[in-house]
């Protein structure tokens, strides 16, 4: 959540600040702000609201002119939305500014002792206290440059020349973050340090981009992917301090810190709406290439299995494996749902779902044999991290599925698969879900094959597949058909979406996405399930997303559908091609290919998203920036 870049160099800062925020506006946008030195001024320009409609605008009105500056763009955390509660933040003498993702939880603490020193506060934000415990020990450190060392630890140098620990803006910023409580992602400026950026990082991802003549911070690879493919991830607890010319990188917490130069995989053209109106809907279309690009190189017809290049286990690690616990939040806690179908049906082994957030709460009992795997787009989801982590402080193997290569979860998980789906913008996941879906389908298969499943088996499901693509392509086709129910149905209150064993996990992947982005009331049930208490709120008002595929379940969906048809509840059916009995008894039906039954969740993921998509779009919602939501959960 929040969005953090950086700029020093020989060009103008603003404009690559904005243009980087708007790049970075799907991660908050409550509000947005920069602060940028003119010399030794330090001008802040912040404002309530969307980029377009407040900052920009505000920025033409009182321009901010210089070579070096910061920018944020705000998910509320601490204090509501408001100009005075946005970022930056500044510190009592006004001099330094400050930017940040992530809660101090110590923060009234902290407060409280620099309000009996006499500092005063205008917003209610943890990040201005932030601003003012730096300020305090930098006041502190004036005057002692190269006197004293950060923690007298040396840092890892980019370049051959004077370390960035012996500048009094790095030393204090070193001292806050000691007695901080809590995560951040930060940039530090200062008036008297007119070509110095300082930034840190812990749980909250920040990046240093290199150029020539010229460096940026940035919380995402998005903002800065059109200026710099050369990357540093910052690990927890280092503190960087960037020039024009170069970087130097200290750990609080080691003698050295790890810099890693890393080149990005994708364009800024990856990263950009094209002819989409929403980022959402093109990202949608992306999925027949994102399934293409999962299976790339993974697929061994020859051999009737699937290869990974990244899991770090040997075949006879896998095979010792007894149970795998899978991690994962929100969309990606679906797409383990059905990761846990898949695999105890076709490798046999035992899979227990966890929410990432009670995983790391709870103490349950875990073999030796238990392996953690953790599925997110991000590689920084909080609580997604926090189960790896405690998975491996208890001696177990973590493994991980994610999108974003130099993530967190990427480089401390053991081993893992990357999605390579492309930058993901839109809030509300729907490539990254498709992707995870058949990595899902491919490890299901290679853990199957390293067991008992057959190679015939294998191959029924990896040259179905391969067919994926098409066949999502054919329903894309069908576009102007969601179009249409949208319409009809875009003014109900509450919706049902129902499906059974491979399509339940769906079923509550589509009203997740309905909620998201059109804030209706929606959902997700076993049809199974409905007999048992929820079909008391069927009505002639409340519509059904039923999943119903021709598939070992369908006798008894069938029947579980009556039942609300027999309650006169409107239904929409998503069914197999060829289906003639369900437009007898379902409202509207939109035919999906015959695909096998373990892999057609893939394809049903698709007709909910453009469901949720099209009612979204006709009742007027922000599709890619829907209210109260952030792209990234970074903070717990």
């Amino acid at each position: 959540m929040c969005g953090i870049i950086g700029y020093v160099g020989k060009k103008a800062a603003t404009p690559i600040l904005l243009e980087g925020l708007r790049r970075l506006e799907y991660r908050g946008y409550d509000s947005a702000g920069v602060a940028v030195l003119d010399g030794d001024e330090l001008l802040v320009r912040k404002k309530k609201g969307k980029i377009d409609e407040g900052l920009a605008r505000l920025l033409k009105q009182e321009p901010a002119p210089g070579h070096i500056g910061i920018g944020h763009t705000r998910w509320a955390t601490h204090g509501p939305p408001s100009d005075i509660n946005s970022h930056p933040h500044l510190d009592q003498s006004g001099r330094i500014a400050v930017v940040h993702n992530g809660v101090i939880e110590n923060y009234d603490r902290l407060r409280d002792k620099l309000l009996k020193a006499g500092h005063k506060f205008r917003s209610g934000t943890d990040t201005e206290v932030l601003a003012h415990l730096i300020g305090d020990y930098y006041e502190k450190r004036r005057g002692k440059v190269g006197s004293s060392r950060c923690d007298d630890r040396t840092a890892q140098r980019a370049v051959p020349t004077q370390n960035g620990s012996s500048n009094p803006l790095t030393q204090a910023v070193c001292d806050a973050l000691r007695e901080v409580i809590g995560a951040y992602g930060i940039a530090v400026i200062c008036a008297d340090q007119p070509d110095t950026i300082v930034g840190a990082r812990r749980g909250s991802p920040l990046i240093i981009g290199i150029g020539k003549g010229e460096n940026f911070l940035a919380s995402d690879a998005n903002a800065i992917v059109a200026h710099t493919k050369k990357v540093v991830y910052l690990n927890d607890y280092d503190v960087a301090t960037v020039t024009s010319e170069r970087f130097d990188v200290l750990n609080l917490g080691a003698d050295t810190a790890n810099v890693q130069i890393s080149k990005l995989e994708f364009s800024s053209e990856d990263a950009a709406r094209g002819d989409f109106e929403h980022f959402m809907l093109k990202e949608i279309f992306e999925q027949p290439r994102t399934v293409e690009n999962a299976l790339r190189g993974r697929v061994d017809i020859e051999g009737a299995t699937a290869k990974f290049g990244g899991l770090n286990l040997t075949s006879a690690e896998l095979r010792s494996i007894d149970r795998i616990v899978i991690a994962a939040s929100g969309t990606s806690w679906h797409a383990a749902l059905v990761g846990e179908y898949l695999i105890e049906e076709l490798a046999q082994i035992p899979v227990e779902v966890e929410f990432a957030h009670e995983f790391c709460y709870r103490n349950a009992p875990l073999e030796k044999s238990t392996v953690l795997l953790v599925l997110s787009q991000s590689g920084e989801t909080a609580d997604t991290l926090a189960a790896l982590r405690e998975a491996k402080r208890r001696g177990h193997r973590a493994l991980a599925i994610v999108n974003v290569v130099g993530s967190s979860i990427a480089r401390e998980s053991d081993g893992g698969i990357y999605m390579h789906a492309g930058p993901e913008i839109g809030v509300a996941s729907t490539k990254a879900f498709v992707s995870t879906l058949t990595i899902l389908a491919l490890l299901a298969v290679h853990l199957g094959r390293l067991r008992n499943l057959s190679a015939r088996r294998a191959l029924e499901i990896l040259h179905a597949l391969e067919a994926m693509p098409k066949q999502l392509e054919s329903i894309l086709a069908q576009n102007n058909a969601f179009k249409k129910l949208a319409k009809k149905y875009a003014k109900a209150d509450d919706f049902f979406f129902l499906g059974r064993g491979y399509t339940f996990p769906i079923a509550l992947e589509g009203a997740l996405k309905l909620k998201e982005i059109s804030y209706i009331h929606a959902e997700g049930y076993s049809a199974a399930e409905m007999k048992h208490g929820p079909i008391a709120l069927i009505d002639p008002k409340t519509p059904t997303v039923f999943l119903v595929p021709q598939d070992s379940m369908y006798d008894k969906t069938m029947a579980n559908l009556a039942m609300i048809r027999a309650r006169k509840g409107p239904i929409i059916a998503l069914a197999t091609e060829g289906d003639k009995q369900i437009g007898k008894v379902a409202n509207d039906v939109i035919y999906l290919p015959k695909a096998l039954e373990p892999i057609y969740p893939i394809l049903a993921s698709v007709p909910v998203q453009l469901f949720a998509y099209h009612i979204a779009v006709v009742r007027g919602c922000d599709v890619d920036k829907p209210r109260n939501l952030a792209k990234s959960v970074t903070v717990e």
